[in-house]
């Protein structure tokens, strides 16, 4: 199982009203940083799939949305907890301060 891509600005909107638990992960898919944490991400879709959403978000055709939540740097891997943005994890990271991020959340 993978991370699947939001499409624009008003799918985002749509899972942040329906999803107790989203996390997204700016992206460009040119980009060396994203391509490593994307395998990460992805793992992360599937371990936690019951629980949490999992989506990617190419920044490169939704520049309103890195606008919308200041992302200046990417990979910036968002955790948002009923609508709002909770935390940002920005640059490449582990998969375990994901998870615990995740976890964090769940708690």
């Amino acid at each position: 199982m993978t991370a699947i891509y939001i499409q624009d600005e008003a799918e985002l909107d749509t899972l942040l009203e329906t999803e107790p638990l989203l996390v997204v992960d700016c992206t460009a898919t040119w980009f060396g940083p994203c391509k490593l944490i994307a395998p990460l991400i992805d793992k992360l879709a599937a371990e936690y799939s019951e629980r949490v959403k999992v989506f990617k978000l190419d920044l490169d055709a939704n520049q309103p949305v890195a606008k919308r939540f200041a992302i200046r740097s990417i990979p910036a891997v968002m955790f948002f907890e009923k609508g709002k943005l909770a935390q940002t994890i920005v640059g490449v990271k582990t998969y375990e301060e994901f998870s615990s991020t995740v976890d964090k959340y769940l708690a």
